[in-house]
């Protein structure tokens, strides 16, 4: 196992503006991190720095506490897991597997019996003798996982490794790779799109933007306490609800805002630079926004759909003066209310989140 030290790594191609702008990181030795971002935000390009596949521009990087700038990747132990699977049509899961052990020198007795321990890890050892075109999409993945993990890597590196599984595979395959993780112990980048991913696997995620990190830090710490706008939107399905309001009463620890169709609302927030008559953006998530009927803290709002879900309903509901909807999580057993319905919206003071014109959030009590 291995730390990874990222100090002002950037890239660029070329005289073009650079794709990755002075990332600074540290992952912990045995750490699960998560990259997580949008498509083009560079992410996959820091992943291929580190693995030695794109150089770096500029900046350090540090595996096991050793320069690797200009280290050849089969020399920096650390094995990729790739999108495609990319394994040798022409060979059996056996020799796929086997393959780094051979061409290492390892001896045959030895090679054997870490691909039969790693295939009965993977539950596929049954298929040791079948080509890559015999296998389903998921059976491929394992085999390219098994390929990593026979090397006994200092580091592992996925790269978008279960995007082209159907939903069901991709939540067998994510519980496996939690599974390997906490029995390996092995430090793991793990490169994904998919927040789901990101909030159930990631003991640390990191959340790209334009080749920079926006936030990094524990899942429930992202989720909960933002530090901007980009990371607030990104994580969340649906996505947290913005709405524009305006400061019109500063308090210890609450601000007082006026919504827009007049309500006045309170929201849990420390002062620090906040002006009263600022505008803000208020944020608040689905799950925290509730259908009361209570004059606290609460705007009228029109329904305009519901979504049924199976294990919940989502309500879509519209202030006034506001292009798009609010959504409101509600639990399977609660009834949602008809589209055209009047809905009145509770706000939880302490369920408010509040970003200046900048998109930085205000720190809360």
């Amino acid at each position: 196992m291995a730390a990874v030290s990222l100090r002002g790594i950037a890239k660029r191609y070329g005289e073009n503006p650079p794709v990755i702008r002075g990332i600074d990181l540290d992952i912990a030795d045995g750490e699960f991190t998560v990259f997580v971002g949008p498509s083009g935000c560079g992410k996959s390009t820091l992943l291929r720095m580190i693995a030695g596949l794109e150089e770096i521009t500029d900046g350090e990087l540090h595996i096991g506490g050793k320069l690797a700038n200009q280290v050849p990747p089969a020399q920096r132990g650390l094995a990729m897991v790739f999108q495609s699977y990319a394994l040798y049509p022409h060979m059996s899961v056996f020799e796929n597997m086997a393959f780094g052990l051979k061409l290492a020198g390892t001896p045959a007795a030895e090679v054997r019996a870490a691909v039969q321990r790693t295939a009965a890890t993977l539950q596929i050892d049954h298929l040791l003798e079948r080509k890559p075109k015999e296998l389903s999409g998921g059976q491929r993945q394992r085999v390219a996982i098994g390929r990593a993990i026979v090397r006994k890597p200092q580091l592992f590196l996925f790269d978008e490794p279960l995007s082209n599984l159907d939903a069901g595979l991709r939540v067998q395959m994510r519980l496996e790779i939690g599974r390997l993780h906490k029995e390996l112990g092995t430090t793991t980048i793990y490169v994904t799109h998919d927040q789901v991913e990101a909030m159930t696997l990631g003991q640390r995620i990191v959340v790209f933007n334009g080749g920079r990190i926006e936030q990094a830090g524990p899942p429930q710490e992202l989720y909960n306490a933002p530090a901007n706008l980009f990371v607030a939107g990104f994580l969340g399905s649906p996505r947290m609800n913005f709405i524009p309001a305006e400061v019109v009463a500063l308090g210890a620890s609450h601000a007082a805002l006026l919504l827009p169709g007049g309500a006045i609302i309170e929201a849990a927030v420390l002062p620090g630079d906040l002006q009263r008559g600022a505008l803000v953006t208020l944020g608040v998530r689905p799950e925290h926004l509730q259908l009361r009927q209570e004059a606290y803290n609460a705007a009228e709002a029109a329904v305009s759909h519901v979504e049924y879900l199976g294990d919940q309903s989502i309500v879509y509901a519209h202030l006034p003066g506001m292009g798009g909807p609010l959504a409101v999580k509600l639990a399977p057993e609660a009834a949602a209310p008809a589209p055209g319905a009047a809905a009145t919206l509770f706000l939880p003071p302490e369920r408010c989140l509040l970003f200046g014109t900048d998109g930085k959030a205000f720190a809360r009590p």
